[in-house]
């Protein structure tokens, strides 16, 4: 049996289930707000709650946000299902997105908050977790298509 956009379904799978097998480490492994240092100063393990979107805003809007993880992962469900077949660059950015928004979106339907951990000091950077970076791979990939499209003719007007 033919799956279609088979490299969605991938990259929305290995997305989901390595945000979610490292969430579920830190919080056997972490106590809130606890940290351990890779590289001291650098990169740290830091367990924090974020109860808004990436970097922190619509702090304290979950309800609101985990309907739009829902709606969100249900549209690309929806794309990969019914839209014609995808570039590859389409089918692995939708997918880390899919997988991303649904490893979010399940922290704020069970937990009411997003399990955040990856924490570079060395730039001040908010701490965040692995379906934040999938989603940008995501983004990423998605640009990278838009980049490599054919134009529809080579003709010139005169």
């Amino acid at each position: 049996m033919q799956i279609k956009n088979r490299q969605f379904w991938i990259a929305a799978l290995i997305a989901f289930f390595l945000d979610q097998i490292t969430k579920y480490w830190v919080l056997q492994s972490f106590q809130l707000r606890q940290t351990k240092p890779l590289i001291e100063g650098v990169f740290h393990f830091t367990y924090v709650r974020n109860y808004g979107a990436a970097f922190s805003i619509l702090d304290g809007q979950v309800d609101s946000l985990k309907w739009l993880s829902l709606f969100v992962s249900l549209g690309l469900v929806g794309l990969a299902l019914f839209a014609p077949e995808l570039s590859i660059w389409e089918r692995l950015g939708y997918g880390f997105i899919l997988g991303g928004a649904m490893g979010n979106g399940i922290d704020r339907f069970v937990l009411g908050y997003v399990v955040d951990f990856l924490d570079f000091r060395l730039i001040n950077f908010p701490v965040f977790n692995f379906a934040d970076v999938f989603i940008n791979i995501g983004i990423a990939c998605l640009l990278i298509g838009s980049f490599q499209k054919s134009p529809t003719s080579n003709r010139r007007s005169r």
